[in-house]
């Protein structure tokens, strides 16, 4: 399954890849100027990129891991938890999208359209989400917590297939495939990781599992940045965090695609499972203070 040399789908995806990313460059530092001070990452920063981005190349994911550990650390403040994820692991996600794009043969048209679609659909949600007040983000996060959650789960206890011997869709699996991967880009913008889903649907449609990872991280690698213009632009974003995550994130993404390569997750993901279900129940309870925290405001208001 490995390609000698790149195709057509991988030379447009590399292309737009390269272009993304120096846009990505140029929007983080137009922003220095506007997010005076911007604080140094810490260690512990760091060292959440580093491991989320193992997790993620051996295919865990790592939008909810480090949704988290930001609640668990109270490191970032809700509201700008979902730009700090996309900007802070669009380095990671560059990094595997080469990675997985040029060892692993795939349709090239499907490639290219699912991670066009998904693209698409994150720079739309990425202006919804940039506009969004603090608890429709809460509860968006938590309910997508929860989501992951239940996917977590029902993955280790095998009731998910596990996907067939495909390496190309036809017909209405195609469509579908590209459909759905528009919504899936889309809810990136809250905080829903693409990968779950993405392999989840295309399992279902009878793909080999190895058939998932340039799709996915290429899907990831053009739709992190292009959510990210949007996070640039509205400021959503928690400046020291999000580079902690990028300079802990790509030796993470070297060290599992080169040295580890493999590992029974399994044990790593209940692990997840656990930390992220109580991160969604701490992101719900913060949504439940803050709508009372208004009404209080709002009955003394009156008085």
């Amino acid at each position: 399954m490995n390609s000698s040399s790149l195709n057509a789908g991988q030379i447009i995806l590399f292309t737009a890849m390269a272009v993304i990313g120096v846009l990505f460059v140029a929007g983080w530092r137009a922003c220095r100027s506007a997010m005076a001070p911007r604080p140094a990452p810490s260690i512990a920063d760091l060292l959440t990129g580093f491991i989320v981005a193992v997790g993620d190349t051996l295919g865990i994911g790592s939008f909810a891991p480090t949704t988290a550990i930001f609640k668990l650390r109270k490191a970032v403040a809700d509201e700008n938890i979902p730009g700090t994820l996309n900007i802070g692991l669009t380095a990671a996600a560059l990094l595997e999208g080469f990675i997985f794009i040029r060892s692993v043969l795939v349709d090239p048209l499907l490639l290219v359209l699912v991670i066009g679609s998904a693209s698409l659909g994150a720079w739309l949600g990425a202006g919804v989400v940039g506009r969004l007040p603090r608890r429709s983000i809460q509860i968006a996060m938590g309910v997508a917590l929860l989501i992951a959650t239940t996917v977590f789960t029902l993955v280790n206890l095998k009731l998910l297939p596990g996907g067939g011997e495909a390496m190309a869709l036809s017909g209405w699996k195609f469509a579908l495939a590209v459909g759905l991967n528009f919504i899936f880009g889309a809810l990136m913008s809250v905080g829903i990781g693409l990968y779950a889903p993405c392999m989840i649907l295309l399992a279902l449609l009878g793909m080999h599992p190895l058939a998932t990872f340039p799709i996915m991280t290429g899907a990831c690698a053009l739709l992190q940045p292009v959510a990210s213009l949007r996070f640039f632009k509205n400021r959503r974003f928690a400046w020291g965090p999000a580079l902690g995550l990028t300079f802990g994130s790509i030796p993470g993404v070297l060290l599992a695609a080169f040295v580890i390569k493999s590992l029974d997750v399994t044990y790593l993901r209940w692990l997840v499972t656990g930390v992220v279900l109580y991160a969604a129940t701490a992101m719900l309870r913060s949504a439940a203070a803050d709508k009372a925290l208004a009404r209080g405001a709002a009955g003394g208001g009156v008085a």
